[in-house]
């Protein structure tokens, strides 16, 4: 048999029918496969989450068929301890089934942040630019006997704090600042008045004539 003979076989044209009808259902079992995998044409709108208790954020989620991830926690003091602070995606946005919804929870605790070097080693101004700069609050200034405008000591909730101590981070420091005119008092308090008044003295019993 010579090869053209071959080509027109019909076994031969049986065969690549063949070949081609598994050919093309495999490719409509893969595309309808992937639209299954990747939830073609199906979209769920994300609920709004922030202000929940966390197990209530995750059924919610879960009923929807999305899945709650904590990724991570922060502290905010108008809010309860374990509701949702922030979500990603935010409320609203439409995703498919399974998406991840990570979600910042709040924490029951104050964190606290290592107080720097500042003490006697900073000025006034130094002193507040690194620690607002570091997210501390600041009380007003207290005056104490010392070089002006220079930190003498910090305070956190009435309790004299130093470099390394860990702070609560909302809490206000109280930075004891040198300069205070009147540490020591004025002359006159110290002496008093008696010391700066001469009274006369009385001669008694003598007789000059």
């Amino acid at each position: 048999m010579t090869i053209k003979e071959k080509l027109l076989s019909p076994i031969v044209w049986g065969n690549l029918l063949a070949m081609l009808l598994v050919a093309l259902l495999l490719l409509l079992v893969l595309w309808k496969g992937m639209g299954i995998y990747t939830h073609h044409g199906e979209s769920i709108d994300v609920p709004q989450l922030v202000g929940l208790q966390e197990r209530d954020a995750e059924y919610r989620l879960n009923q929807l068929g999305l899945q709650a991830v904590v990724v991570d926690s922060a502290y905010n003091k108008a809010m309860a301890p374990g509701c949702i602070l922030e979500q990603t995606p935010a409320a609203g946005r439409a995703v498919k089934s399974g998406r991840n919804v990570y979600l910042t929870v709040n924490t029951d605790h104050m964190p606290t942040v290592a107080l720097p070097d500042l003490i006697e080693n900073s000025s006034l101004r130094e002193a507040q630019a690194k620690l607002t700069a570091m997210g501390f609050r600041l009380a007003p200034v207290e005056r104490v006997s010392g070089e002006k405008d220079w930190v003498k000591g910090i305070k956190s909730g009435g309790r004299n704090v130093y470099a390394g101590d860990r702070v609560p981070i909302d809490v206000p420091l109280v930075l004891q600042v040198g300069g205070d005119s009147d540490a020591f008092g004025s002359m006159d308090d110290l002496l008093g008045d008696d010391d700066l008044t001469e009274e006369p003295l009385e001669e008694e019993g003598l007789d000059l004539e």
